[in-house]
């Protein structure tokens, strides 16, 4: 499904390295299904929030993924909000995220430069966002976000 929704490999194999390691957490991966067949995918994992105050732990969601012919019907967004329903409801606080700024804003999301926190690598500021899950995580939280090795080089 990775591999059709992004006509690619990259995806596809974050999706199996960030699934590798025993700290993966298998609830913070949804899919939906129609038809008895997988459509969508989005997933978060874990990251931190490296600054002066400390490592502050986030979550980032990568990557959310819709099949060709199953998109603009909704698909991303359900899974997107019922992805940070169950954020929040197993404790986390904060989420980033890298991607257009016109669709995850509907979901709460801002730039992340404007609380001070920066990407690990060039990339426009405003694809680049977060989103506090609980109000006030991100008070006083400055730093650059640090992926996990299974990021690199996607």
């Amino acid at each position: 499904m990775n591999r059709r929704a992004f006509a690619g490999e990259g995806e596809a194999r974050l999706v199996e390295k960030i699934r590798e390691p025993a700290s993966f957490n298998p609830e913070l991966s949804l899919v939906a299904v129609q038809d008895e067949q997988v459509v969508g995918y989005v997933l978060f994992s874990d990251i931190i929030i490296q600054g002066r105050e400390g490592d502050v732990p986030a979550l980032a969601l990568a990557p959310l993924a819709v099949s060709p012919e199953f998109q603009n019907q909704g698909i991303g967004s359900e899974l997107v909000r019922r992805g940070l329903q169950e954020c929040r409801r197993l404790g986390h606080k904060v989420a980033a995220v890298l991607g257009h700024p016109n669709y995850y804003t509907r979901f709460g999301f801002f730039p992340a430069i404007e609380k001070g926190i920066s990407a690990p690598f060039p990339v426009p500021d405003e694809a680049f966002m977060v989103l506090e899950l609980v109000p006030g995580a991100l008070d006083g939280v400055t730093g650059t976000v640090i992926y996990p090795p299974a990021f690199n080089g996607v």
